[in-house]
């Protein structure tokens, strides 16, 4: 390691940034510094300059792409290099509103039901039925189900924040049930050599189970997150208490969901039909 990612790494780690994001940032600058085939402190700002317009031109990046090489080098210049360079703030890659996919109830059964390792069913079946994130599921523990009042707790979530999430009873007696027969101790989802579910192994699972079933939609385990807050709006479920669920700082971020509801959708037929009986 060299010792300007030692000092960067350090300058995160400060920053209270999460393990994930510091992976993201010093990805970053090892693109940048891949590009020019030099350590980064030695580029000008017109070469820094010059490697965003090959992102955007050339590479033809995504817009999310360009900001995460943004966030990263940005902090690298401005945190740990202490260069101000006024052009990093001109950097505003355009936006793109993407409406999540989302699975029916009988797809997310489908696609549960053709998994035969139980230990990866189990940790997909509780992303879904807690609308977790995948990381979140990898890293459960078995103490952090309180068994009593069926509550879950997601200990340092997205942006450090802890969240408790209610369980049915159905399935607070299948993770009993299932923790006894797994003998789990501290992992609630064990891998290999006694670490923690590899995230790549759920991700590699559901993919498999959703081609098996010729499931057409560009699902991941993420959708499973994004299913679960479809079905509470379709239940009834207020918002407010869904961007609790799910850890949402801002309910703008929850209120996506709403557009993708049977109960908007079938509204949405009827107003269609009276417009077209009046032309």
């Amino acid at each position: 390691m060299t010792e300007l990612r030692k000092r960067m790494t350090a300058d995160l780690q400060l920053a209270g940034y999460s393990a994930r994001t510091q992976e993201s940032y010093l990805m970053a600058v090892r693109g940048l510094a891949k590009h020019y085939m030099r350590s980064p402190d030695q580029l000008s700002e017109e070469e820094v300059r010059a490697f965003f317009l090959h992102l955007i031109n050339e590479r033809k990046a995504a817009p999310s792409t360009v900001r995460v090489y943004l966030y990263g080098i940005k902090f690298l210049f401005t945190k740990t290099l202490k260069r101000q360079w006024a052009f990093l703030d001109l950097v505003r890659p355009a936006k793109r509103q993407k409406l999540p996919v989302v699975l029916s109830q009988s797809e997310v059964r489908t696609i549960l039901a053709a998994i035969r390792n139980p230990v990866v069913c189990m940790a997909l079946r509780l992303i879904y039925v807690c609308g977790l994130r995948i990381s979140e599921a990898a890293q459960m523990k078995v103490a952090d189900i309180d068994w009593e009042r069926r509550l879950i707790w997601v200990r340092a979530g997205k942006g450090g924040k802890d969240r408790s999430i209610p369980l049915s009873p159905r399935m607070i007696d299948a993770l009993d049930e299932y923790r006894q027969q797994r003998g789990c101790r501290s992992w609630l989802f064990p891998g290999k050599n006694g670490a923690a579910l590899s995230i790549s192994a759920l991700q590699r699972a559901f993919t498999d189970a959703v081609r098996q079933n010729r499931i057409e939609k560009r699902a991941s385990v993420h959708t499973l997150r994004h299913s679960f807050a479809t079905h509470l709006l379709e239940y009834g479920v207020d918002l407010r208490v869904i961007q609790e669920l799910l850890g949402h700082q801002n309910l703008k971020t929850t209120s996506i969901y709403t557009h993708l509801t049977a109960g908007v959708l079938a509204r949405l037929d009827v107003a269609l039909e009276q417009l077209n009986a009046g032309v």
